[in-house]
């Protein structure tokens, strides 16, 4: 009988028993990140004597008077020479609420994949931003990458306070600035705290100095944070590093749980065979046990012979990640010595599996400062781009944006074995915009071949209509989870542009499936014919001079692009009602989610079908953490914004 952890063994319970949260430091040149760690640690007694007396010394070599606390994580000659950081530098500590990682990255440009590197792993991002200076370029450029390395938690420090008189009206000039920013990005929880670094106020404890801030200091922050569910504990993936065979009558496979959980008797697939068995048996180091969990390294054992090897994935028969060869990813190049070359055998190293890879195609260059997107030929050294990856073997994963752990990889030059790039995939390319809208020309063609169509503008024109209504026409497309409240929000937005004068049709996707795409089932395909279709009436709508709201899961990138292209620039809103799955499965107003985990649904967006969530919305609603009259407050602005 297979044990379990202090009599119990849920989920919630086992987070907690070794509740561990990593975390990375970015900021501007001097904003003061390691001087933060630096007072961190000090101010939490965390620092020896002997480490104290080599602080001592080196301050008083530098010619400063007090001790410098930045020389902590400073390790190198050359950071401590120029006062920067420039190598990742990782410290461990703990109190007696949680154990933490820091990794201290350097905010220049020019070491972006030291950034990279040291959040790839991260719970939380900390970006300081100088209070003097304000939010610079760097200070947006952190954001960026902090969203695209999909870090949940984001806290602003507004250090050196002390040098603006811990002025309120600075600090909320610069959380007013920055949140403006951050609705651009995919960021889910943002907060922001006033600190002095350098004589430690709001680090560890409460400065009497900001009596208007009534939020708690840094450590304390970083203690309570909840990070548990940011855990994918749901998609249950289980790649195999060794196969153990210690004698003719065991056979295990070893490896690290990267997501979900699994218990003894459970039924199982085995990728890419397909072959199905169920639990024999979990053990971790010399005991059994009934179930494990994200993170945990263990041996499993099957009730059936199965072939295995290393490279290969376990996972839950009813949740199964994409096996795709050819997908789209987000990648980091990292070889000073050369850039990204197209068509070029790389090494792919995804989880345990490891294959050649070539890029063949470059999208775009991302310029993290600005979020343009550049057409490039190549990437170079700390740059990030949009890239077609197609591999020699398939690969088994999630989307990044879902499973940081099954959606990550690093390709690596076969020649000499370095690390050239870190990617992000952000789904498979069997339908990107590109193909669908060569799908669309083409039934467009058909259409008018076969029949002579063309199209009849009326003898209504737009500025007719226009003066008519009193407002220009647009669409706004609400995306997001079942249950994250696309269509309350919408409803009462509707409601209020039509007492405020406005001819507003509200297009929802339950009603829409009742008549027009009641032929369509729930698969790829007929989502994708679903959206175009509602992509179309819209238009038309549209073109009779209305305000068209959209409320549709619209759960893939590529469709949402496609729709946008059908619009005239600046005349189509995305707004993404952005919640966490374990919260819309909490709601699950139409209990789908309870029928797709037993199974009587298949296809559903966030449980066996991803949702790829958006990388660049007009307005991110989070309506865990807003009020409805707050988000609806949110929506009417931005229309009011577009409409003036």
């Amino acid at each position: 009988m297979g044990k379990a952890r202090a009599n119990d063994t849920t989920p919630t319970t086992l987070v907690k028993e070794r509740d561990l949260l990593r975390f990375t430091t970015a900021g501007s040149v001097d904003d003061g990140k390691s001087t933060l760690i630096g007072r961190m640690l000090f101010d939490s007694k965390q620092i020896f004597q002997d480490q104290m007396d080599q602080l001592e010394h080196s301050s008083k070599l530098r010619g400063e008077e007090n001790v410098n606390l930045a020389l902590l994580t400073d390790g190198l000659r050359a950071e401590r020479e120029q006062g920067i950081t420039i190598d990742v530098a990782y410290r461990y500590f703990s109190t007696a609420r949680r154990k933490f990682i820091i990794a201290d990255t350097p905010g220049h440009e020019q070491y972006t994949r030291n950034m990279v590197t040291g959040a790839s792993t991260a719970d939380l991002a900390i970006i300081l931003i100088d209070a003097r200076n304000g939010v610079l370029t760097q200070s947006r450029r952190h954001g960026i990458i902090a969203s695209l390395l999909g870090i949940p938690h984001i806290v602003v420090c507004v250090n050196k306070m002390d040098l603006v008189d811990y002025s309120r009206d600075r600090f909320d000039e610069i959380v007013a600035e920055y949140q403006a920013f951050a609705q651009k990005l995919n960021v889910h929880d943002l907060e922001f705290i006033p600190v002095s670094a350098l004589v430690g106020d709001n680090v560890v404890n409460r400065s009497e100095k900001t009596p208007w801030f009534d939020g708690a200091p840094l450590l304390q922050f970083l203690e309570t944070v909840t990070i548990s569910a940011d855990r994918n504990l749901v998609d249950f993936r289980f790649p195999v590093q060794f196969v153990v065979r210690p004698h003719q009558d065991f056979r295990g496979f070893s490896g690290q749980i990267v997501s979900g959980t699994i218990k003894v008797g459970e039924e199982i697939v085995a990728l890419p065979s397909m072959q199905r068995s169920r639990v024999r048996s979990i053990n971790f180091y010399k005991e059994e046990l009934q179930e494990a969990i994200e993170g945990e390294s263990v041996i499993i054992t099957l009730e059936d012979e199965i072939d295995i090897s290393r490279g290969d994935m376990i996972v839950r028969r009813h949740n199964i990640p994409e096996v795709e060869h050819e997908f789209e990813a987000t990648l980091a190049w990292m070889d000073e010595r050369s850039g990204l070359a197209r068509e070029t055998n790389y090494i792919l190293q995804h989880t345990t599996n490891r294959t050649q890879a070539q890029i063949d195609e470059i999208l775009y260059q991302l310029d993290v400062n600005t979020l343009h997107r550049n057409k490039v030929d190549t990437l170079n050294l700390n740059e990030i781009g949009r890239v077609k990856v197609t591999t020699a073997a398939p690969l088994f994963f999630d989307p990044y944006d879902r499973n940081r752990n099954t959606g990550g990889f690093i390709l690596i030059d076969p020649a000499d074995f370095r690390t050239v790039g870190a990617g992000m995939i952000r789904y498979s390319s069997r339908s990107t915009i590109d193909e669908l809208k060569r799908d669309e020309r083409s039934r467009r063609l058909e259409v008018s071949q076969s029949t002579e169509i063309t199209w009849d503008p009326g003898l209504v024109g737009p500025q007719d209509r226009i003066r008519r209504n009193g407002h220009r026409p647009f669409c706004l497309w609400l995306t997001g989870l079942s249950g994250s409240g696309k269509s309350t929000l919408a409803k009462e937005v509707e409601k209020r542009l039509f007492d405020e004068g406005l001819h507003v049709v509200r297009l929802d996707g339950d009603n829409v499936r009742h008549g027009l795409n009641g032929d369509l089932g729930f698969n790829r395909e007929d989502r994708r014919e679903n959206i175009r279709r509602i992509g179309h009436v819209a238009r038309l709508l549209y073109d009779f001079g209305h305000a068209v709201l959209c409320t549709f899961i619209s759960p893939y990138e590529e469709e949402r692009s496609f729709v946008r292209s059908l619009f005239p620039e600046g005349s189509f809103l995305q707004v993404y009602v952005r919640t966490s799955l374990a919260e819309a499965e909490r709601r699950d107003p139409k209990g789908l989610y309870k029928k797709a985990r037993a199974g009587e649904i298949r296809g559903f967006t966030g449980v066996d079908d991803p949702y790829q969530e958006p990388e660049q919305s007009d307005l991110v609603v989070d309506t865990e953490r807003l009020t409805p009259e707050e988000a609806v407050e949110q929506v009417l602005s931005l229309v009011h914004d577009l409409l003036k």
